[in-house]
């Protein structure tokens, strides 16, 4: 009984100090890992916000190029007519999309979908436009036609502009 009282003497302040040190290593080990993991977040914020800005301002720039007044003054020519223009400007959507679409990386899922969903729309409103002119009318005609079909209503390209804007807006 001796011998278990001396053994437990000696075992008991050894098995209190290893656990203390255990402890004491453990929580400086977590705190450098929280405080490495930290210091890795900041590098990444570094680097990916301005990237993220940069897409913000490439997907700003998409919208300008495809909205109506700015596309026609881009494709338009004088001895073309609405039929040509019509496709002119469908596919000059399309190519300014398909430029833009490594962006997506950049923005939230939420944006890229209006972006997309600005481009379909762009698309639509130029087919809605052009449904009542014969092929062979001007390509005054077809302009008049869209000027006249945004009159009423809010460009989609401003509401994925305010959309941007908002998102951007979030970083800082």
């Amino acid at each position: 009984m001796e011998l278990l009282f001396e053994i437990l003497k000696l075992t008991l302040p050894a098995l209190i100090v290893g656990l203390t040190v255990y402890f004491l290593f453990k929580n400086f080990f977590d705190f450098q890992y929280r405080m490495k993991a930290i210091e890795n977040k900041q590098n990444d914020r570094r680097i990916t916000v301005p990237l993220r800005l940069q897409s913000y301002e490439r997907l700003s720039l998409f919208c300008e190029r495809i909205s109506i007044p700015n596309l026609i003054m881009r494709l338009r020519t004088q001895e073309g007519n609405a039929e040509s223009l019509r496709f002119a400007l469908l596919i000059g959507i399309q190519q300014e999309f398909e430029h833009n679409v490594s962006q997506q990386v950049y923005v939230s899922g939420e944006l890229w979908q209006i972006i997309k969903l600005t481009k379909d729309n762009m698309m639509g409103i130029v087919s809605e436009a052009s449904q009542g002119l014969k092929k062979e009318d001007s390509s005054e005609a077809l302009v008049n036609a869209l000027f006249q079909f945004l009159a009423d209503k809010q460009s989609p390209t401003d509401t994925a502009l305010t959309a941007i804007r908002q998102e951007s807006g979030e970083l800082f």
